[in-house]
């Protein structure tokens, strides 16, 4: 925290936990990128919804990693088991959110060779699999996370701050 200008600290304090997912987001955002180039110029030339899907779960398997044991480590949640399959469920469900731009790109919007030239079908892949699919997919991640993956327990959500604006309404 010595490095980051003194106003941002409290701001960043309050939200560690947001700080440390985004920060494992970016991490496996890193795995994703890398897995699925790595599959498209190679193996999976003719398949690149295969390619973002098999580097979207290897991304998937670092992410619970680092989540369950760095970002989400203060809170409750469930035996580890329950926890891995709701975890596992969530990124199911964020696998289609954030296959479905690429999908609508390719197959609907048909920006793909020979329709279009390369270049063009790079670029619609990376905007709408690697950016808008991902940004999607993490705000449903991030929702989902802290409702049933890792849920404060009763203890903790006691033990939480009142905020000035919670404290009139009450």
């Amino acid at each position: 925290m010595g490095i980051i200008p003194k106003p941002l600290r409290p701001l960043l304090e309050r939200h560690r936990e947001l700080v440390r997912f985004a920060t494992v987001g970016g991490i496996c955002f890193g795995v994703t990128l890398g897995v699925n180039y790595a599959l498209k110029i190679t193996v999976l030339q003719a398949h690149p919804l295969t390619a973002q899907g098999i580097a979207i779960i290897v991304a998937t398997i670092v992410s619970y990693v680092l989540n369950s044991e760095w970002s989400f480590h203060t809170r409750g949640g469930h035996r580890r088991h329950h926890e891995a399959a709701l975890f596992f469920l969530v990124c199911a469900i964020s696998l289609g959110l954030n296959s479905a731009p690429l999908a609508v790109s390719r197959y609907v919007l048909d920006l793909r060779v020979p329709a279009v030239d390369l270049l063009t079908q790079e670029v619609a892949d990376f905007l709408s699999g690697m950016v808008l699919g991902t940004a999607i997919a993490m705000v449903f991640r991030w929702w989902a996370m802290r409702k049933w993956v890792f849920p404060l327990t009763a203890e903790q959500r006691a033990e939480e701050p009142v905020e000035p604006e919670a404290r009139k309404a009450a």
